[in-house]
């Protein structure tokens, strides 16, 4: 059996303004821009294995969602996967096929705090996308293909920022 916590972010041409080292007495100068174009990424971490699977696409929606899970379900077609999922529209649409080798199971609703895959789209954010500008939207794409890789190969860490103590208490240690 393998577990997985799913969630889907945005990433866009929009800045979003981080704090920044400069030497004194110099201010640091960030451009700004407010386009409102984005790409989703969907993505899937297990905690216990530090391993991530991601799609990036246009729209998120039932359809994109289920082709993300035949991915994962194809990705790890040896195991049972249970997918701990929030309460978007398109996880619990009656059309979402779900593959036979998985199990959706639904957070409490209004609780992010509780899926681990709200951090590793924090790290993403703030180690690939601090104060930058994207002259279109294949810069964000571009910057997503450099960098969702890098942050998967590093088990370890993805391992550090998920595998939180009452997940491990919960689903990995034996009473």
């Amino acid at each position: 059996m393998r577990l997985m916590f799913q969630d889907e972010a945005r990433f866009g041409r929009m800045v979003r303004i981080r704090r920044c080292w400069a030497p004194i007495p110099c201010r640091p100068i960030i451009d700004n821009d407010y386009e409102r174009e984005y790409v989703y990424v969907y993505g899937a971490i297990s905690p216990k294995e530090g391993e991530l699977d991601w799609m990036v696409c246009r729209e998120m929606n039932t359809e994109r969602m289920g082709e993300f899970l035949r991915q994962v379900s194809w990705a790890h077609r040896r195991e049972f996967v249970v997918m701990v999922v929030d309460g978007a529209s398109s996880h619990v649409s009656k059309d979402l096929k779900v593959p036979s080798n998985m199990r959706l199971i639904r957070l409490p609703p209004y609780s992010p705090e509780l899926n681990p895959q709200e951090h590793v789209w924090d790290e993403l954010r703030e180690k690939a996308f601090p104060n930058r500008v994207f002259a279109s939207l294949d810069g964000v794409r571009e910057q997503l293909a450099r960098e969702l890789p890098r942050l998967a190969s590093d088990h370890a860490a993805l391992r550090s920022l998920t595998a939180w103590p009452w997940i491990v208490r919960a689903f990995f240690t034996r009473p």
